[in-house]
């Protein structure tokens, strides 16, 4: 297969292109390499993809139309999957526009990609902060999203939106899936495993918002990718000529387009101040805690029913938060310590 993945010198789509390419699948990448963190990092993640033979990439912004069209253009994929975006719920605060050009106008440029090249699937990122205000847990697919808490969170409801009318009007089969709290080795620096490593070991405070009263679905990075993975594969069908005796329950298929959006979770929700002592405990090293109030933009917890998940990959993420935490300080101290 070949695939065509943005944001490969990111978290996630490193770890995915990682895992295809291991697989023995071809992978394009295309990345803008902002600053919005480290470069080093993601230059880094970028050299150890390029030790794969089947591995290209291009670097360049989502919002550079040509260079997008023509990269796609090129690596002529069968499945292209949408991991980049300006991330973050709290820089969206501050930072509103970011979001806009990447994950509004960059999105568009990566669905008009996709229906010029007609691909047999396109997959797009999206994130369980499109619950938002929602307060029945867990959360599943098919549940009403329209109170987003964030500006972050809004821009992916946007191009769930978006992705509906795509897959609708010109036939491009799209699969939206909603990640629950990611983490795991080479994550990212603002992240809050990342920040509490770092902080704990430089003998650093802390924040702890909402004094710790967070619950999280925290979902390991590499059963993440496998997900993504398999789901390359379930391809939604056409509405028309669909064989009822063939629907899945549960589904989020649209009634009226090759469209589905799917929970990516561990299916478990974890309590922050649990998640903390997981990290004393691989550091053998307290944290200093500065207890503060929920900040905006924040939601207090997030729960994935991922019925569906299973149901279309006969796959459940199950990597437990105490040894996924243990993998991520392992790789910290091999990394980032003298």
């Amino acid at each position: 297969m070949d695939c065509f993945i943005t944001g490969t010198a990111g978290f996630i789509g490193f770890h995915l292109a990682k895992l295809l390419l291991e697989q023995g699948h071809t992978v394009h990448g295309y990345d803008g390499i902002t600053d919005y963190y480290d470069v080093r990092l993601k230059h880094a993640r970028h050299d150890l993809l390029r030790q794969y033979p089947q591995f290209t990439a291009t670097e360049a912004m989502l919002e550079d139309d040509a260079a997008l069209q023509a990269a796609v253009a090129t690596a002529q994929p069968s499945a292209i999957v949408h991991l980049a975006a300006q991330a973050g719920v709290r820089y969206s605060i501050e930072h509103p526009r970011a979001y806009i050009d990447a994950n509004i106008i960059g999105s568009f440029n990566v669905m008009e990609a996709a229906r010029r090249q007609q691909v047999a699937h396109l997959l797009m990122a999206s994130t369980s902060s499109v619950y938002g205000a929602n307060t029945e847990m867990p959360f599943d697919e098919n549940q009403k999203c329209d109170m987003p808490m964030s500006f972050y969170a809004a821009t992916k409801k946007a191009n769930e939106a978006m992705a509906h009318s795509w897959a609708h009007i010109h036939g491009v089969p799209i699969t939206l899936f909603r990640f629950f709290t990611v983490y795991g080795p080479w994550g990212r620096p603002d992240m809050a495993l990342f920040k509490f490593t770092k902080a704990i070991l430089d003998g650093q405070p802390i924040d702890v918002y909402n004094h710790g009263d967070m619950w999280r679905d925290f979902t390991y990075v590499e059963d993440l990718v496998r997900a993504i993975a398999l789901l390359i594969d379930a391809v939604p069908p056409a509405a028309a000529g669909r064989n009822p005796a063939q629907a899945i329950e549960g589904d989020s298929l649209s009634p009226v387009a090759p469209w589905r959006v799917v929970n990516i979770g561990n299916s478990d929700k974890v309590r922050l101040l649990d998640f903390i002592d997981a990290i004393e405990q691989c550091l053998g090293q307290k944290a200093i805690r500065n207890h503060l109030p929920i900040q905006p933009g924040d939601v207090p917890a997030s729960w994935a029913d991922t019925q569906l998940l299973q149901r279309l990959t006969g796959y459940k993420p199950a990597t437990g938060f105490q040894q996924g935490v243990q993998a991520f300080v392992r790789w910290y101290c091999e990394h980032h310590r003298p």
